[in-house]
């Protein structure tokens, strides 16, 4: 047993080498030595914290390397179950059999398209549409971030990438935990905090300090159920959801603000939102809440 644990040991710091410092240079001669490279040390408690969190790993990449490094990374990291998958259908399937508790996902490749294997997994009925969704990939464009952030991706991991980048992205989807909205165009995580794992800086937007996190939640809300509305005829499903979602919302910020004709709203929205479309019943219910939004905001895109 000792054999292993030593053996084990080495692995996990050879691993760690590599991806703090990329694979070791060929043919160099021992005349220009290079300094011995400092080795990230993963905070255990942090590790301990995170481990319940990452117990079933879904790797969703056409190449075989990048499965085989991230797996074993992983494994380095925690004791953990992986599964890869090579293609968005297989990727589908995974998903469905194994309910991962997180999902990396390439962003392109052979039979993949990354965003859009995000949004379906995301509006899909598998118990794990709302797992943290962690895109990796080495063309990290503008176009590529944002198209990331707006199919429901938690975080973005640029190759090549080290450990501290790595466990960074792990801690802020494991540990930090984001609200999630569930309207029509967008299903996924509040898009106000994409790649947290990334920054860690003080908060600069004016809407971070301008609303107590319980108006913000009322204000949002609404606005995707006044878009949920305009869509019922053509994605009744979503917006079912996003209508239910809501409704269950805006009563905890109700209680929460103390505002029982908010309350009162929220219940007859979620009574009117049956199996099938009934605009008798909905609209009313719907109207009652949409007068809720400050004047200001008639205007805004939800």
């Amino acid at each position: 047993m000792e054999l292993f644990a030593a053996a084990g040991a080495r692995r996990r710091g050879i691993l760690n080498l590599i991806f703090t410092h990329g694979m070791p240079r060929m043919g160099c001669k021992t005349a220009c030595p290079e300094p011995p490279p400092t080795v990230f040390n993963v905070d255990p408690k942090i590790m301990q914290r995170m481990a319940p969190h990452l117990q079933r790993v879904l790797i969703v990449d056409s190449q075989p390397a990048s499965v085989k490094l991230l797996q074993e990374l992983m494994r380095s990291l925690v004791t953990c179950q992986v599964w890869a998958a090579s293609t968005d259908s297989r990727a589908m399937q995974a998903a469905q059999a194994v309910d991962p508790q997180i999902i990396f996902l390439e962003h392109s490749g052979p039979g993949l398209d990354g965003p859009r294997l995000a949004r379906a997994l995301r509006r899909s009925d598998l118990p794990c549409r709302k797992a943290p969704i962690i895109m990796v990939t080495g063309v990290a464009t503008a176009q590529a971030i944002l198209g990331a952030r707006d199919a429901g991706v938690h975080e973005f991991l640029r190759k090549p990438f080290n450990v501290k980048d790595l466990t960074r992205r792990l801690e802020a989807v494991a540990l930090k935990p984001r609200d999630w909205v569930e309207a029509v165009q967008y299903v996924g995580p509040d898009r106000r905090r994409f790649n947290s794992g990334d920054y860690t800086g003080p908060r600069k937007r004016r809407s971070d300090t301008r609303k107590t996190p319980d108006q913000e939640r009322i204000l949002q809300a609404l606005k995707i159920v006044r878009a949920a509305m305009e869509a019922v005829e053509t994605d009744w499903t979503q917006a079912r959801r996003a209508l239910l979602a809501q409704a269950a919302d805006l009563q905890k910020a109700a209680v929460a603000v103390g505002d029982m004709r908010l309350m009162e709203a929220a219940v007859a929205l979620n009574r009117a939102v049956g199996d099938s479309l009934d605009r008798s019943r909905l609209e009313p219910a719907v109207q009652t809440l949409v007068g809720f939004l400050p004047k200001g905001e008639f205007s805004e895109a939800a």
